[in-house]
């Protein structure tokens, strides 16, 4: 059986990951079935999964987690495309040896960027355990792709560029 892909978009809080990796999704979607969307908000608030906090052990736990289910659904042939800060190179290497098909995409945004955006209110609310702020942040060593993304393109124009250098196409998907 031919295993899935994961598509791992990663960045800080306010980046663009779940933005541009939702994109992403929707257009590989319109192409193929064995194909689903992760978040790390969403995959943070499911009851089975215990590493859910905010520390950076409970962070790294999960981040190892939701590899975990990437990995065991590529396995089955089912691509994924995971949006999460997960910024820990072990974690991410853990994910390069262990999953075959992985693409790291590490979505950044300069920190006046990030500010400006503050969706959540994590950099101008004081809020402790934040990513880039008062926790560690290892940027990746080896992404396969780097977006720099702080608003010259629409999310539209990324992913277009995306699906370019991944060798993403409509014809290649279709076989």
């Amino acid at each position: 059986m031919k295993k899935g892909t994961v598509y791992f978009f990663t960045g800080l809080a306010g980046a663009g990951k779940t933005t541009i990796g939702g994109l992403f999704h929707k257009r590989l979607k319109a192409r193929k079935n064995d194909l689903v969307l992760l978040d790390g908000d969403q995959l943070r608030r499911l009851s089975f999964n215990k590493a859910s906090g905010y520390s950076t052990e409970e962070r790294r736990a999960g981040a190892f987690y939701n590899f975990e289910m990437c990995k065991m659904l590529a396995d089955q042939g089912i691509d994924v495309v995971l949006c999460s800060i997960s910024m820990y190179n072990d974690c991410r290497a853990w994910a390069r040896e262990n999953i075959e098909n992985y693409r790291e995409i590490y979505v950044k945004a300069t920190r006046e960027t990030l500010y400006r955006r503050d969706q959540k209110g994590l950099y101008t609310s004081g809020t402790k355990n934040v990513v880039g702020v008062d926790l560690l942040c290892e940027e990746p060593e080896r992404p396969d792709v780097v977006i720099e993304n702080d608003g010259q393109e629409t999310p539209e124009a990324i992913v277009d560029r995306l699906e370019k250098v991944l060798g993403l196409n409509v014809l290649e998907m279709a076989v």
